[in-house]
């Protein structure tokens, strides 16, 4: 089973395994026991009595049926869900040949994914343990006991000495201490911070980061300081009684129109259908839940969501991608390792190599989130393209392989194999995918 089939059945499992019907059964139930009980309460009337619970038997025992229902259905998912897990994580039989290892002559490269794994998660105190033992140590027995002595820390920084050059995917040091950076070391530190302010639902630290770097995610098209402020002001539009702010003036519905009065003006220009929708629900206010704003105002996932658009941009703005490079090449690697095994079976059981270089001989199903370069197949040769052999565009608009256009011209000319034009090779454009 593939992972895109494994996350249907989590889908399906999500939707069925839910135990808001039975919650709802179990409440009706109690109604009906709570009403009785009060009606023979005030009759005190043992005939009464005697007729309240002959009429209480049928209702009890459809809401006891009702809830053994829902409580199956839920057994029933859980059931169908183990299985799939099962399927989908089976023990997987072979080995893959270790008499050529890609990364052997790659320490340094593996070395700074590591680091910089710890470091984008906030661990720089392992990072710097991690850095002073990745290090070649001297061999004088001085500079050894002295390392001994002071364990490497990228936590301190003298105040006259300048800080290091910030550190990007782009970059790659031979020299581990360059992630030393207290620049960098502060940077994560603030994010982390304003993540932890976000999870308790202060979101001023974060638009406050917002505000400061507007200049460039504007740049790069970012809805990230409006969309923070807009939680901002549902947040407080929702009052005391869900928020859990003070009882002031600058909460509930008129410290949102306040704070939209002095913060949404900024926004007007490539934002105003939204701000228009916001100020309309206030009319709503009472009835919010069955108002055409409603969907605007569920913000049940809107706090994870927000945190989420922040560490992109964050990552984005100091050069490094929105998830640990480390974490991800793992995690692809992990997906892929049975088809590899299994494909590696066949081949030694049929005594065959495959030759094709930057290239596998099956497909690797994988998530949508990690899939970051678009392929292109040519329709002439039926072969991927590579830097190698790129991707042309042809003045007609067809597209096809370098190689197949270099076959298919005659001298410096050339006839589209999909119309009837024809050009000069020169004229085909290189496209990037």
């Amino acid at each position: 089973m593939s992972l895109l089939e494994l996350q249907k059945e989590l889908r399906k499992f999500n939707q069925a395994s839910k135990l808001t019907g039975a919650v709802e059964d179990v409440d009706r139930l109690i109604d009906f026991l709570v009403s009785a009980r009060e009606e023979v309460a005030a009759a005190n009337d043992p005939h009464t009595t005697s007729l309240a619970l002959t009429k209480l038997q049928n209702p009890v025992s459809a809401q006891l049926d009702a809830i053994n229902s829902d409580l199956g259905r839920v057994h029933k998912s859980q059931n169908a869900f183990h299985k799939a897990l099962g399927r989908a994580f089976r023990e997987t039989k072979g080995t893959l040949p270790t008499d050529h290892d890609p990364m052997a002559s790659q320490t340094a490269l593996i070395n700074r994914a590591i680091v910089m794994h710890l470091l984008r998660e906030g661990q720089f105190e392992v990072a710097s343990t991690f850095i002073g033992e990745a290090q070649p140590q001297s061999d004088t027995p001085g500079s050894s006991s002295q390392a001994r002595e002071q364990p490497p820390s990228i936590m301190i920084s003298r105040p006259d000495t300048p800080s290091d050059p910030m550190i990007t995917d782009a970059d790659i040091p031979s020299d581990l201490s360059a992630f030393r950076s207290q620049e960098l070391q502060e940077r994560f530190a603030s994010m982390y911070s304003i993540l932890a302010s976000i999870k308790r639902r202060d979101l001023y630290p974060a638009i406050e980061w917002a505000r400061v770097n507007s200049p460039e995610l504007e740049a790069r098209g970012s809805n990230l300081e409006f969309e923070l402020c807009k939680l901002q002001f549902i947040w407080l539009f929702k009052g005391p009684a869900v928020n859990g702010l003070p009882d002031t003036a600058d909460n509930g519905v008129s410290g949102a129109l306040n704070y939209a009065r002095v913060n949404f003006k900024r926004f007007q220009q490539r934002h105003l259908r939204e701000i228009e929708r916001l100020s309309c629900a206030m009319v709503f206010s009472p009835n919010l839940v069955d108002s055409p704003y409603r969907a605007i105002f569920d913000i049940s996932l809107a706090f994870d969501e927000v945190a989420s658009s922040f560490t992109r941009e964050f990552c984005s703005l100091i050069g490094l991608s929105a998830e640990s490079p480390l974490y991800v090449a793992a995690t692809a690697g992990a997906l892929a390792l049975p088809n590899l095994v299994k494909w590696t079976g066949i081949n030694k059981a049929k005594n065959t190599e495959w030759t094709t270089q930057n290239e596998l001989a099956f497909e690797t199903p994988l998530p949508k989130s990690m899939l970051y370069h678009s392929i292109f197949v040519c329709p002439v040769s039926r072969g991927q393209t590579t830097d190698a052999n790129p991707p042309v565009m042809l003045p007609c608009g067809h597209v096809l392989a370098r190689e197949s256009l270099q076959k298919l011209a005659k001298g410096s000319r050339y006839k589209c194999p999909y119309c009837p034009s024809e050009g000069v090779v020169k004229d085909a454009r290189e496209i990037i995918l």
